[in-house]
């Protein structure tokens, strides 16, 4: 009989025997399988925090305590032990159960998360909270070894050793970076730290030594030094025992009674402890074992289903033996592997299965293209990456220019201060970031790169909809944002290849530089000679004598669908290609609004502040002189603010917010009928 169906939340783990614990496992592990064939999603780190989450729900009694998932993409486990088993199938659906932990969908998520490194400073808050209050819950905080490197998480855990803040960090090492050679001595020592015995004499030892007349403090100073010397030859965790955390490890992550036993030894010892947990990454299906970037989430690979455990490895005797084997080898074998290059906060995949028919190359592919071939010429094009060669297409870079591509891991703001820095030293730097992770280096973005003004290109990559990954991963919030930094041009292509274009334009300037483009595929167009193009200089796509629109970015092509869809109306449409939201082509866009029923901005972005408002600013600053523009009605387009954007395709997204064509079509005609509006010629154009 299957056990994941029957369960009503966590507690009832702690009825269930070993037997039916591995049974449990491998059912979790068939159903994110299976899911995530149809709907896509991070497939590869929810397999491997199985067991890891079993071991912490059965002894931690969610929701009275409190288990933070930093980034959170790895919460499938989580979301089907508490109640959310019988939605799973919805996973990313527009109104289904979300990605990522959100605090909407149940009690037993703690944090609406989505971005890696945030998880120890939510945990920290959660457990000074309890300790102010004279609270009693448990706090645990599961963070991944990419993850543990990001400026955030250094910052938390200097403060947690510094404040000693009682919590339990599990750090998941999936073998993508940190571990060391590990061995006998090393578990040995996790099992004295663990045991009352190591506490207490320890206590009463340094006690003692200090008593001693004279020497006393220098000996007990030369005694912890010697103790420290054994712990630290034996074992990996120097850099967390010298900020004051107890480090414990390294457990098999697919070993349920050893993750059990450490874990509730873990617990019962004072201040913060970290127990470094090593898992497989892609655990139980043999496809995801073998290419552990693949399967992450960005691009999978088309999936086959596993039958009755064969191939796919996630059958019953698979889950029998990953219950009790360690999954990587203790020899140091592993040290072979680079520092991790996909970030943990990579967005997921599409669905894929079946498998989509053949599309169009996206912009990001397109991007890197043109980037390589100019690097060709240009040795100062450096570029740049946190922690997303893959996603953001620059592995392609750095197989071509393995000496000018730098990952810096999940640190945006020194990428960004990195290049800034580059810049100074005469390189042309190019970082690749998302819209949405591009949001923590806003500071960097301001004080280093605009304040001296030097020609660093961001490639704002994601940029608009992202779609299933939801509320933490949409870009929509950067236009507004970089819109009012002085010396900073802000740019987007109205298709693939105008994108070429203006890579080419932002590296021949002596400034920073903006260039936001999509997810999207592209519209398939025949390649054309990129060139240069006049900064601040928009494009007139048509004239038209009633309404005129204003779109900045791919957007433009679904004005243009809807201009053609007016003009079966009667209304004569004029569109332009603003191409630049700064400097903007105020000229160009006030010269074609003169005389207008009706100007519209079109933008897949937040409305407010970003570039409808900047059309908005030229066009009430103009009307003060000019009697001829006083009278025209805009109407800006966009996401709409003061809500985040949930997850769903992006298609359906777009149709949700009436972004697409046949939406901003409907939007304009109400307008129009609102401001009693009739077109300049009465008769319908054929």
């Amino acid at each position: 009989m299957a056990i994941l169906p029957t369960l009503k939340g966590p507690a009832d783990l702690r009825g269930l025997s070993n037997g039916q614990l591995v049974q449990l496992a491998g059912e979790i592990r068939e159903t994110i399988i299976g899911t995530v064939a149809t709907t896509g999603g991070h497939l590869g780190s929810s397999l491997g925090v199985v067991e890891l989450t079993i071991a912490l729900h059965r002894i931690l009694e969610s929701p009275r305590d409190r288990i933070v998932w930093d980034t959170g993409h790895q919460a499938y486990p989580h979301k089907l032990l508490t109640g959310r088993y019988s939605r799973f199938h919805t996973l990313r659906q527009v109104g289904g159960v979300g990605g990522f932990p959100r605090r909407t969908e149940s009690i037993h998520d703690v944090f609406d998360g989505g971005h890696a490194g945030t998880g120890l400073s939510i945990a920290q808050g959660l457990a000074t909270a309890r300790d102010l209050t004279g609270g009693s819950e448990r706090i645990a905080v599961v963070v991944g070894d990419a993850a543990l490197i990001s400026g955030i998480s250094l910052e938390a855990l200097n403060d947690i050793g510094q404040r000693q803040t009682p919590m339990l960090i599990v750090l998941n090492d999936n073998e993508m970076s940190i571990s060391p050679t590990v061995g006998a001595l090393s578990r040995y020592l996790s099992t004295i730290k663990l045991s009352a015995a190591w506490r207490t004499s320890r206590t009463a030892y340094d006690d003692l030594i200090r008593r001693l007349p004279v020497i006393g403090e220098t000996a007990l100073e030369l005694s912890r030094r010697l103790r420290s010397a054994v712990v630290n030859f034996a074992q990996p965790g120097r850099l967390f025992e010298d900020l004051g955390i107890v480090y414990i490890g390294v457990v098999p992550g697919h070993n349920l009674r050893a993750l059990d036993e450490t874990f509730r030894g873990a617990l019962q010892l004072t201040g913060p402890v970290l127990v470094h947990v090593r898992t497989q990454k892609g655990k139980g299906y043999r496809p995801a074992e073998r290419d552990r970037v693949s399967f992450h989430g960005a691009a999978l690979p088309p999936m086959t289903l596993p039958v009755n455990g064969a191939d796919g490895g996630n059958g019953r005797d698979a889950m029998a033996a990953s219950a009790t084997s360690t999954p990587a080898p203790a020899d140091g074998s592993n040290l072979g592997h680079p520092m991790p290059t996909e970030s943990m906060a990579d967005d997921a995949a599409p669905p894929i299965s079946p498998a989509p028919a053949p599309k169009a190359p996206n912009y990001t592919a397109l991007f890197v293209a043109e980037l390589v071939d100019l690097a060709r010429t240009d040795d100062r094009i450096v570029a740049i990456t946190a922690g997303m060669p893959t996603g953001t297409g620059l592995n392609k870079f750095q197989t071509a220019f393995p000496e000018r591509f730098i990952d810096v891991g999940i640190a945006e703001q020194h990428a960004v201060t990195l290049a800034t820095g580059l810049a100074l030293g005469g390189r042309r730097p190019v970082v690749a970031i998302y819209s949405t992770f591009l949001q923590r280096a806003f500071d960097q973005t301001v004080h280093d790169v605009c304040q001296n003004d030097q020609p660093v290109l961001l490639a704002v990559d994601r940029a608009g909809l992202v779609g299933e990954d939801g509320t933490s991963h949409q870009g929509m919030f950067t236009i507004p944002a970089q819109r009012q930094l002085p010396n900073l041009i802000v740019a987007s292509p109205k298709d693939e290849q105008e994108l070429r274009s203006l890579l080419r334009t932002g590296l021949a300037q002596d400034h920073p530089f903006a260039l936001h483009y999509p997810r999207d595929p592209g519209f398939d167009l025949p390649p054309i000679q990129p060139g240069v193009l006049p900064v601040g200089r928009g494009e007139l796509l048509r004239a038209g004598e009633d309404v005129l629109i204003v779109g900045f970015g791919p957007i433009v092509a679904r004005g243009i669908q809807a201009a053609d869809a007016l003009a079966a109306d009667g209304w004569s449409v004029g569109v332009i290609n603003a191409r630049f939201a700064k400097p903007l082509d105020a000229d160009l866009i006030l010269a074609q609004a003169r005389g207008k029923r009706l100007v519209v901005t079109l933008e897949e972005s937040v409305a407010t502040g970003g570039f409808g408002s900047a059309v908005l600013e030229a066009l009430e600053s103009a009307r003060l002189s000019d009697a001829g523009l006083r009278d025209i009605p805009l109407e800006i387009i966009g996401i709409p603010a003061g809500a985040f954007v949930d997850h769903g395709s992006v298609a359906d997204l777009r149709r949700n917010l009436r972004l697409d064509a046949e939406g901003i079509t409907e939007r304009i005609r109400e307008t129009l009928l609102a401001i009693g509006a009739q077109p300049a010629r009465s008769s319908i154009p054929t």
